[in-house]
C-alpha cells in the first residue's frame, strides 16, 4: 500500500477531501430546503387542528355549564370556576394562547344576562361567542368561532367569523 507523503499513514486512510466535504454540504443543505416548508405546511395544520379542538372543548364546556348555570358562561375563567367544566390550559384567563392562536369566550349577539343566578355561578348569559383567531401567518392562516349551536364556522382570511354566522365571502362552517 502506497504511504503518503510526509506521512506515515496509507494513502487510503487520509481523510475526506475539501471537495468531498462540500459535496456532502450541498446535498445536506438541498434536502433541507426541500423539508423547510413542508414542516412549515404540517405545524400550521397542527396549530389550526388545535384550534378547532379548543372550539370543540369550548362547545362542550358550555353544555355542561348550562346545565348547572341555567345559562351559558361569558369568561373563559367562569367555565372553570364553576366547577371544572374546562381544562386549565383554556381558562387560565380571559383569553388564552394556545398553539400559535388567541382563544377568547364572550358574550354573544343579543345576549342578557340569566338571573337569578344558581349558587357558585357568575357572569351566565343567554348566549355566548368563542373565537380562536391566529398570532401571525406562520402560525396559521384561518380563524375560528362557535356560538351555542355548536357548529364550528372558519375564515380563512385569518379574522373571526362574526355573528350571525352566515357563508359570506371567506366565511364558512369547517367540515
Amino acid at each position: 500500500m502506497a504511504v503518503a507523503p510526509g506521512t506515515d499513514m496509507p494513502r487510503a486512510e487520509r481523510g475526506f477531501s475539501l471537495i468531498e466535504l462540500l459535496i456532502v454540504v450541498a446535498i445536506i443543505g438541498i434536502i433541507a430546503a426541500i423539508a423547510v416548508p413542508g414542516l412549515v405546511r404540517a405545524r400550521m395544520a397542527g396549530n389550526e387542528a388545535s384550534a378547532i379542538g379548543s372550539m370543540r372543548a369550548i362547545s362542550s364546556s358550555q353544555q355542561a355549564y348550562t346545565a348547572k348555570c341555567l345559562g351559558y358562561a361569558t369568561a373563559l375563567t367562569e367555565l372553570k370556576a364553576a366547577g371544572n367544566f374546562l381544562s386549565p390550559d383554556l381558562s387560565a384567563g380571559a383569553s388564552v394562547v394556545k398553539s400559535g392562536y388567541t382563544i377568547t369566550l364572550a358574550a354573544g349577539l343579543g345576549n342578557a344576562p340569566v338571573l337569578p343566578l344558581p349558587a357558585g355561578c357568575t357572569g351566565t348569559g343567554t348566549n355566548y361567542y368563542a373565537s380562536a383567531t391566529p398570532i401571525s401567518t406562520s402560525t396559521g392562516t384561518r380563524a375560528f368561532a362557535t356560538d351555542e349551536p355548536g357548529a364550528i364556522w372558519q375564515d380563512v382570511s385569518g379574522v373571526a367569523p362574526t355573528q350571525p354566522f352566515t357563508i359570506v365571502g371567506t366565511a364558512s362552517p369547517v367540515q
